[in-house]
């Protein structure tokens, strides 16, 4: 502990683990503590007992659910794009010899009380239910333009500046319906509200370009790929990428108090009686939270049950995204599940999760939109946490701090947050070029 470290990382959540391995990989001196005795943070996974005792107290699971050690219950899950950001670090990393990915069965979204495949290519919107017969010819032409869009390419741009024009604006060219345009935005564009469609068109259309690539990819139902037994794998992947470098972990270290020197900059953390000494400290909002600010809170149901989801083809995973309009909400809702397919639960149960950002102190009734599409639940656990985003000026404290996780099922914002602390941790770009055709060699079936 009495030793000199560029960075101190404190909690082993998901983002913090994958900062100090890049930092490490970098050649960083790394020292990681966590005041818990397991790798995970908020982000951990649980067997069934130890979700019983978060949610339930003493009381004991029901024996009908299976084992206890079978049940891997994320408590912040989220799928990863098959071509997007994460799965680039992990192959960067070389993390992915640590993991086995499947691809994820299905993807949807709810649209007038019912939930459809979401349709990602031209081909995809002339066979989709979701639209009428003008529509869908509408929505081939404008999925075409997306498909052909190239940066460097102006003949593709069709006159449009992306880079100036608002989504709107593209939108409007191609004369889609609201219905239509509530799915390419939430549901293929992953955006989390509205506010997108008056920014420039171009974020949107490289986001339905990277939802589409990623479909191609593996050549199934959904853009998604997810790790055998849950993400509870990936900070522990990280973890050892870390210590192959040389960082140093340390858990069930209580405290692990920051210390500041007169100027208000951060120098070390001090542990049981001893301080190590640091350049810079990385850790989530709960070691700091005197530097963070509350910006929403998330609600969530966990629902554990004995067959998949209905009308989403028997898919054993799936991600089904209820955009706000529909719901006559301010923010989107997205339902979550796996099963014993991925090994997260013994064989023929599933885990659901529905969650959102709660505008009511209720999750239950705010929730009900999503946990209808279930059927039949056999346990269902509510939950409501804060969320957190850092106050502090990093340049004049060296406190580096992770937002919270967000309720989108999705790491497309996680990962954006890793990579703009990585930033401002290195004043360096992350290197993100890598050949994602060795992606393929990560995964069991992906």
């Amino acid at each position: 502990m009495d030793e000199e470290y560029d960075v101190i990382v404190l909690g082993t959540g998901l983002k913090e683990c994958i900062l100090s391995g890049l930092l490490s990989v970098d050649g960083l001196k790394v020292l990681h503590m966590d005041r818990n005795d397991y790798y995970g943070g908020e982000s951990t996974s649980l067997s069934l007992v130890q979700l019983w005792k978060r949610f339930r107290s003493n009381d004991k699971p029901p024996e009908l659910l299976g084992s206890s050690r079978e049940y891997n219950v994320d408590m912040i899950p989220k799928f990863m794009m098959a071509n997007g950001t994460l799965v680039r670090v992990l192959i960067r990393t070389g993390v992915t010899k640590y993991l086995n990915f499947k691809a994820v069965d299905g993807s949807f979204v709810y649209n007038n009380g019912k939930i459809y495949k979401v349709p990602a290519t031209d081909v995809e919107a002339l066979k989709s239910t979701l639209m009428g017969l003008f529509e869908k010819r509408r929505a081939r032409k404008f999925f075409i333009y997306v498909q052909d869009y190239e940066d460097d390419d102006p003949k593709s741009h069709e006159g449009l500046d992306l880079n100036k024009v608002t989504t709107r604006d593209v939108i409007s060219k191609y004369g889609l319906e609201d219905n239509t345009v509530d799915f390419i935005g939430h549901a293929l564009a992953l955006h989390r509200d509205d506010s997108y469609l008056d920014e420039p068109a171009i974020y949107t259309v490289k986001r339905m370009k990277l939802y589409a690539e990623s479909l191609a990819r593996f050549q199934g139902g959904s853009p998604y790929i997810y790790p055998l037994y849950g993400l509870g794998e990936l900070p522990q992947g990280f973890a050892r990428l870390s210590a192959v470098y040389g960082g140093t972990y340390m858990l069930n270290k209580p405290e692990c108090k920051v210390e500041f020197d007169t100027d208000g900059k951060a120098y070390g953390v001090t542990s049981e009686g001893e301080t190590a000494k640091c350049k810079k400290v990385v850790c989530d909002p709960s070691y700091l939270p005197d530097k963070v600010k509350k910006v929403g809170r998330v609600a969530r149901a966990i629902c554990i049950m004995s067959h998949p989801i209905p009308n989403t083809n028997d898919s054993h995973s799936v991600q089904i995204i209820l955009p706000q309009k529909q719901l006559g909400r301010r923010s989107d809702m997205y339902v979550f599940c796996c099963s014993y397919a991925h090994n997260v639960a013994p064989k023929g149960k599933y885990i659901a999760f529905v969650s959102t950002e709660a505008e009511t102190d209720h999750p239950e009734t705010e929730l009900k939109p999503g946990i209808d599409l279930l059927g039949p639940v056999d346990e269902t656990f509510f939950d409501i946490y804060d969320r957190y985003e850092p106050a502090n000026h990093d340049e004049q404290d060296n406190c580096f701090i992770s937002t919270s996780y967000d309720a989108t099922t999705h790491f497309e914002s996680t990962v954006q947050d890793v990579i703009s602390m990585y930033k401002k941790i290195t004043g360096k770009e992350l290197d993100l070029s890598v050949d994602l055709s060795a992606a393929s060699a990560a995964g069991e079936d992906a």
